[in-house]
């Protein structure tokens, strides 16, 4: 794996960029919010909190907290705003991004020697990745389009895009997951005075108390992957999400399979974890309440399969030809209006790019058949 990918992306609990901006400012406290959420798996009930029923106060681990409140009925990426209402992924920071992996789609279908090619979606939102594929193809290729979502396929959608639950099985050409694998959810643990990792148990509130100790695969995996770091300490368990992405990987019968998200790896895991919450665009307390996003940082090399690799989004993007990069001042004698142009593109380029932001992101790439950093792979230098 690349050694550039080698490090935390710094999006530690606190002020984040890329994804949801550079914004720390909250909004106005919602009721579940009235508590002060700090770190550790102690019992903790807000005040002014409504009375609840039992079935509703009962506390369970953070998976299945947040599997209900994101995916259950009337959660968080079920509502008909979409997710893009709030949060800023990169395929809203600019067309680039869709342009981009329309030129890594093109390089598979050259590896597969085929004018005809497939592209799935994983958590494909409301279609703004495909769409921006679709308008960016070059002529010639014959792209057969899937987007795979739990939410109800949005008005309006180019008819070309199927609409599907799951991955399509024995598809050839590219998977693509942007920001997929951090809303795959997981169990938290945290480390106890006594060295014992527990599972963090949550309720509806936000309010949590320590639960269980951690055994079976899940003690095997932190072991591997996460080890505790002393009491206190957290970690995000990311077993399912290595699952998820092994099961979506093998639906390829050949091609590509990419997952894009902030990441850290094992030498940098983040001591307290990542755990946090968004709604309309702002960091919030992760509260498993339905009205705003639940996520963490991945894993990504507990993800990857034998053959994979690891970039930051920067190389990759350098390779398809995305580069901040500013024109020539001479191309404003000539061309003004072609100088603007380019301007404005370079410094959308240098968002998708930049340290500290999302050109920190991690692209875990995994080959299925194919060799994309082969002279002729999907990932060789190319430009526009």
């Amino acid at each position: 794996m690349a050694d550039d990918a080698a490090h935390e992306t710094g999006r530690a609990r606190g002020a984040r960029s890329g994804r949801y901006g550079t914004e720390t400012e909250r909004l106005p406290p919602t009721e579940a919010e009235t508590r002060s959420h700090t770190a550790g798996a102690r019992s903790r009930t807000p005040e002014g909190t409504r009375s609840r029923t039992p079935a509703e106060t009962e506390a369970v681990r953070w998976r299945t907290a947040a599997e209900a409140a994101l995916y259950g009925p009337d959660g968080f990426y079920l509502r008909p705003e979409g997710p893009g209402a709030h949060f800023r992924t990169s395929v809203h920071a600019s067309p680039l991004f869709a342009t981009a992996v329309a030129r890594l789609l093109a390089g598979t279908a050259r590896e597969l020697a085929t004018d005809e090619i497939a592209v799935v979606d994983l958590g494909a939102g409301h279609g703004e990745l495909l769409t921006g594929i679709l308008a960016a193809v070059p002529d010639g290729l014959t792209v057969r389009p899937y987007a795979v979502e739990r939410a109800a396929r949005p008005a309006g959608l180019d008819p070309r895009i199927e609409w599907c639950a799951r991955p399509p099985e024995g598809v050839r050409g590219l998977l693509f997951a942007n920001e997929w694998l951090d809303n795959v959810s997981v169990d938290v643990a945290e480390t106890g005075e006594d060295g014992v990792a527990r599972y963090v148990l949550v309720r509806p509130d936000g309010s949590e108390e320590p639960g269980e100790p951690v055994e079976g695969p899940d003690a095997r995996w932190l072991e591997r992957w996460w080890p505790p770091a002393g009491p206190g300490t957290r970690a995000e368990i990311g077993r399912p999400r290595d699952e998820a992405w092994a099961a979506a990987v093998a639906t390829l019968e050949r091609g590509l399979a990419v997952a894009v998200d902030y990441a850290h790896v094992r030498d940098a895991r983040p001591p307290f974890g990542t755990l946090t919450g968004f709604r309309a665009g702002r960091e919030v307390a992760p509260v498993p309440d339905g009205g705003r996003d639940l996520t963490a940082h991945v894993a990504l090399d507990a993800c990857a399969l034998p053959g994979a690799r690891l970039l930051t989004q920067r190389e990759a993007l350098r390779r398809l030809g995305v580069s901040g990069a500013r024109p020539p001042l001479s191309l404003a004698a000539t061309d003004p209006a072609g100088y603007v142009r380019a301007l404005s593109a370079a410094g959308a380029a240098a968002e998708l790019t930049a340290r500290g932001g999302l050109g920190d992101f991690g692209w875990l790439v995994q080959p299925v058949g194919t060799d994309p950093g082969g002279p002729d792979g999907a990932l060789r230098d190319c430009g526009p």
